[in-house]
């Protein structure tokens, strides 16, 4: 029993109250729910209701861990572990940090790639610039008839996604490569081609610091004024690796749906269409392969 006047023994409560104040001072997004995160990890049980009462060296090492946050660096990176829909993934620097609206890019290649599946085949599925592999493992256990593919240029990235593939779906095939000019061996064959491609513009520095400071260049920037140079070129390699009826699907900004919806007319792909996210922004294209390949798809790709 505490005595009359003495000081109150340490709780995790007291402990996230006070890491949520400083994070909040720090301009930190989500301080609440970052601190709660930071003290399930150093706890190493969640909910952090079930955790006993912090040790010394624990409330130790959460507020070097705050300290951290406060910096701006990534949580994601701080834990080590990214959640992307049902999936916990490594997380580390070398590799970009999905964001929630890629879930629902993540959501139109399975449900494209389930509607192959219902119809008794095996989808093929291929995920160009994977990063940590989010889309293609999303994909992989989500429709466990899929045969997926993933490709990534990045060393730091691959080893980051070869991780993942490892604990989460052995059976992705993983590429270190270029996506422009990656999988000959699946050129029109590919049921559904998803990607989350560098779109920012050249000029057109990230309002976050996180993202500013910590997510890799190459992840990043697109290319050009517009941020397209590199989707552009991801779009083509996509139409030539769909397959008859295949589906592309591309991540953007929302200011780049009209252009590259023009594009994917330009490479052979039909019924182009921009689909919006859950603050009703432009976020993805859709688009879809002919049913007879002509030259325009079959020479895209390079």
């Amino acid at each position: 029993m505490t005595q009359p006047g003495a000081a109150a023994p340490p709780s995790w409560r007291a402990a996230v109250a006070g890491a949520s104040s400083l994070l909040a001072s720090a301009g930190v997004p989500s301080p609440d729910v970052d601190a709660r995160l930071l003290a399930e990890h150093v706890a190493g049980v969640s909910p952090l209701l079930l955790a006993p009462e912090p040790s010394a060296d624990q409330l130790g090492e959460l507020a070097h861990l705050v300290e951290r946050r406060c910096s701006r660096e990534p949580l994601q990176h701080i834990t080590g572990v990214m959640h992307f829909r049902h999936l916990a993934l490594a997380a580390g620097p070398g590799a970009f940090v999905v964001r929630p609206e890629t879930e629902l890019v993540a959501g139109a290649a399975i449900d494209a790639a389930r509607a192959v599946a219902a119809g008794g085949r095996a989808p093929v599925v291929v995920d160009l610039c994977t990063g940590s592999g989010a889309i293609a493992l999303a994909v992989a256990t989500e429709v466990p008839a899929a045969r997926v593919h993933a490709v990534e240029l990045s060393p730091r990235a691959h080893a980051i996604a070869a991780a993942n593939v490892a604990a989460v779906a052995p059976g992705v095939r993983l590429v270190l490569g270029d996506a422009t000019i990656a999988l000959p061996d699946l050129v029109g064959r590919c049921d559904v081609v998803v990607t989350n491609p560098p779109y920012v513009p050249t000029d057109a520095v990230p309002r976050d610091v996180e993202v500013r400071e910590h997510d890799p260049d190459l992840a990043l920037y697109g290319g050009g004024d517009d941020g397209l140079d590199v989707p552009r070129r991801i779009l083509a390699r996509a139409a030539a690796l769909a397959a008859p009826g295949g589906l592309v699907i591309m991540e953007h900004a929302e200011t780049q749906g009209a252009a590259l919806r023009e594009h994917a007319t330009a490479v052979g792909l039909l019924a182009p269409a921009t689909h919006r996210d859950l603050t009703g922004r432009e976020r993805y294209l859709a688009a879809a392969a002919p049913a007879v390949r002509g030259r325009g798809v079959e020479h895209c790709g390079t």
